[in-house]
C-alpha cells in the first residue's frame, strides 16, 4: 500500500461570474471570510478571492476567479463536479434552512448512508454538505465526473496513497486515511455531456502537504506514475504544482504556509487588494480594470 503524503485538502477554485455577487454569496451565505483580495497571478486583470475560515486555514479555502460577464460554464465530464462541504453533526436541517432563507434552492439525496443537502451557488457551481467532525464549514471532499472510473481509482490509491472504502449505486468513495483530516474523492460516471470550464465550474482541486519538501516527493511519485507536473509556482501564500491526472480533471499539490498574514495583519485580512511583486508596476491599471467589490 502506498504511504499517503497528502495530508488532506487545501482549497478548490472554481471560475464565477459577478465579482460582488460571488462576495455576497460566500461571506453573506456560506458566511466565510474573505482572507485575501488578489488577482489571478497568470492573468491579472481578473480577481483571484480567497473565502476561508477566520485564519485562512488549509481545508477550509474556497478561491474564485470571477469576472464581469463572464460565460456559463457547461457541467459534464470530465469534471470535478461537485464540491463537498463538512458542517457540524446536527445542522444539516439548519443550514438547509439558511440556505433557503436566502433563496437557494436545495434539494436532498442520501450516498454512503448519509444525508447530504445540495445546491449550488449563484453561477453553478455545485456543492453537497455533508455532517461530520467539525466546528466550523470546511472542504470534505471532490465530486469527479469521468469516464474512467478504475483508471482514475487506480491512481489514487498506487500513486497517492487514497483508500477505497466504499461504492454506492455506481460512486466510488476513496479517502485519505491516517493521519490526515480524512478528506475524499468520490468517482462519478460520465454524465455523457462534454465539459466546458467557465462560470460555475471548478478549474482544479488543491491538496495539502506540509512544506516543499513533501512537495518534491510526491511530484516524485506524479512523474514515475508518467503525471506531467508544473514547475513549482510561488502564489506568495503557498507554493504550487499543478497536473492533469488520468481521466483528465487537474489537481493541485500546495504547501501549508506560508499562510495570508504575510502581507496583512490577521485582523485585516481581505481589506486591501493584494499584488504579487511581478505586478505591483501595474497597480493603476488593474485597480482601473477591476470591478469594486
Amino acid at each position: 500500500m502506498t504511504t499517503p503524503l497528502l495530508t488532506g485538502l487545501h482549497h478548490v477554485t472554481a471560475f464565477a461570474g459577478s465579482p460582488p455577487e460571488n462576495l455576497a454569496f460566500y461571506t453573506g451565505v456560506l458566511g466565510l471570510r474573505l482572507v485575501k483580495k488578489t488577482v489571478n497571478f497568470d492573468d491579472p486583470l481578473v480577481y483571484h478571492l480567497y473565502y476561508a475560515d477566520h485564519h485562512g486555514s488549509p481545508g477550509t479555502l474556497l478561491t474564485h476567479f470571477p469576472q464581469p460577464y463572464a460565460e456559463a460554464g457547461v457541467h459534464g465530464s470530465p469534471e470535478i463536479g461537485q464540491t463537498l462541504l463538512r458542517v457540524a453533526r446536527g445542522t444539516l436541517g439548519a443550514w438547509e434552512e439558511r440556505l433557503r432563507g436566502h433563496g437557494v434552492t436545495t434539494s436532498r439525496e442520501n450516498v454512503f448512508g448519509a444525508e447530504r443537502v445540495l445546491f449550488e451557488d449563484p453561477h453553478t457551481m455545485r456543492f453537497g454538505l455533508v455532517e461530520g467532525d467539525t466546528e466550523q464549514l470546511r472542504v470534505e471532499g471532490a465530486v469527479i465526473e469521468t469516464a474512467e472510473l478504475d483508471g482514475v481509482a487506480a491512481f489514487l490509491r498506487e500513486t497517492l496513497g487514497f483508500i477505497e472504502d466504499g461504492a454506492d449505486r455506481g460512486r466510488r468513495r476513496l479517502r485519505l486515511g491516517e493521519g490526515t483530516d480524512g478528506a475524499c474523492v468520490e468517482l462519478a460516471g460520465s454524465s455523457g455531456v462534454r465539459s466546458v470550464m467557465g462560470a460555475g465550474t471548478v478549474h482544479h482541486v488543491a491538496w495539502r502537504v506540509p512544506d516543499e519538501g513533501v512537495q518534491s516527493e510526491v511530484v516524485g511519485r506524479l512523474r514515475a506514475a508518467r503525471v506531467a507536473t508544473t514547475e513549482v509556482k510561488d502564489r506568495q501564500y503557498f507554493k504550487s504544482v499543478y497536473c492533469r491526472i488520468p481521466g483528465g480533471v487537474i489537481f493541485e499539490i500546495a504547501t501549508d504556509g506560508p499562510g495570508f498574514a504575510i502581507d496583512e495583519r490577521l485582523e485585516h485580512l481581505g481589506e486591501g487588494l493584494m499584488l504579487p511583486p511581478m505586478h505591483e508596476g501595474r497597480r493603476g491599471e488593474i485597480e482601473a480594470h477591476l470591478e469594486p467589490l
